[in-house]
């Protein structure tokens, strides 16, 4: 499903990443230095591992979470609370140099791993903590998951319809924590080249997703009511979202500007006097009787398909898209027009995934196998200098 990798240097090759995660939000970061080249190794509990291999079964008998965040890691699993484990670990990090952690709270702390620990053993060390709000404050000790961020920042008060409060389909808060935890190592790793020394870097679902927060934030500033809940359209801005053509089918399509409200009245609803109406004159305005011109919009669709709304859209110059649904976008064109997918080795088999984003032309992203649970433990052991009696004897004492 596309040409073969090029071999060659990344930016991220020689860079050696321990990762004690699970779930979504630092797996997603270390998957990404893994495409860049880092060599990730990641440490899962014997047996079981991390727990979003459990998540479902859905991708060939794989969770689809776990395949989707964890391919060119290397699975070693480890005990972290048995006696050897620190032994083990102390040996990992004299070599690694990032180490990235979203255990729960105070547990790096109780194993020996945090900062203040490691820093001084460690100095070139790039640590990375990654929790639900960070640490310190009256919430540093308290647990959290994606959707509870989403309550705490706001987010779910905003998305919805005017009746119900909906979350998003996917789990925006461990995403924008993993992004941001990417970011900032990359940021640390030039920082290191110039100074020589590691950094610290704490990362909260919290703080991240409240970023992303910005502009309910600032509408609803100094007391000012909030945005909307508006469903599929957007709340400020008007039109911006699904029509019903006169087939039954929907368009999804949005204007920006006051030149697109001109043109989509011209070309699009050949009704050039409704641009100067003074109801609809601004977005603003707009936006404010969007059911009155919800009503216009949708009669003027009456007598057309989907197909022909559409082709004015694309006429006009009116930015517009499908309503999607997964089979689709398996099958998007754009993807395989730009050669997007390639496929990558699981337990189960070959898989098709997307080149990560960004088409970079200096280098090719590295797409390796995604591990089998434990598959690397012997193998990274050996590098650590363990024999292979040692490594039967951990095992046989559930240290490994």
């Amino acid at each position: 499903m596309g040409d073969t990798l090029i071999p060659g240097p990344r930016p991220l090759d020689g860079i050696l990443v321990v990762a004690l995660e699970h779930a979504i939000a630092a797996p997603l970061a270390t998957r990404h230095l893994a495409d860049m080249g880092a060599r990730v190794i990641k440490i899962e509990r014997p047996g079981a591992g991390d727990f979003a291999r459990g998540y479902d079964h859905r991708t060939r008998g794989l969770s689809s979470q776990f395949v989707w965040t964890n391919r060119s890691k290397e699975s070693v699993t480890l005990d972290l609370k048995h006696p050897e484990a620190h032994t083990i670990l102390s040996r990992l990090l004299a070599k690694a140099d990032v180490l990235v952690q979203n255990l729960a709270p105070g547990a790096a702390a109780r194993l020996g791993l945090a900062a203040e620990t490691l820093r001084p053993c460690f100095p070139r060390l790039i640590l990375c903590d990654i929790s639900g709000y960070g640490h310190g404050g009256p919430y540093g000790n308290k647990k959290a998951y994606d959707l509870l961020i989403q309550a705490e920042t706001g987010l779910l008060s905003i998305t919805g319809t005017g009746t119900e409060r909906v979350k998003p389909g996917i789990a925006v808060a461990d995403i924008s924590a993993g992004m941001y935890a990417f970011s900032n190592i990359l940021a640390a790793l030039l920082l290191r080249g110039k100074t020589g020394q590691g950094s610290h870097i704490d990362v909260s679902l919290l703080e991240t997703l409240c970023e992303w927060m910005g502009f309910p934030l600032y509408y609803s500033f100094d007391g000012a009511p909030p945005p909307e809940r508006t469903g599929l359209y957007h709340a400020t801005v008007f039109p911006y979202g699904p029509f019903t053509a006169g087939d039954g089918k929907e368009v999804f399509f949005g204007l920006q500007n006051e030149r697109e409200w001109v043109d989509f009245c011209n070309l699009v609803l050949d009704q050039p006097d409704l641009a100067i109406d003074r109801r609809f004159c601004s977005n603003a305005l707009r936006s404010e009787n969007r059911v009155a011109l919800t009503g216009i919009i949708e009669q003027a669709f009456h007598h057309l398909t989907a197909a022909e709304v559409v082709g004015r859209l694309e006429q006009a110059n009116i930015a517009n898209a499908r309503i999607n649904q997964m089979a689709d976008v398996w099958a998007h064109p754009q993807f395989a027009a730009r050669g997007r997918w390639r496929d990558v080795t699981t337990p189960a088999g070959p898989i098709p995934a997307l080149l990560p984003p960004g088409a970079a032309d200096a280098f090719q992203p590295r797409m390796d196998a995604i591990p089998a649970l434990g598959e690397h433990t012997e193998a990274v052991l050996g590098e650590l200098g363990y024999s292979d009696a040692e490594i039967e004897s951990l095992r046989a004492a559930g240290a490994v």
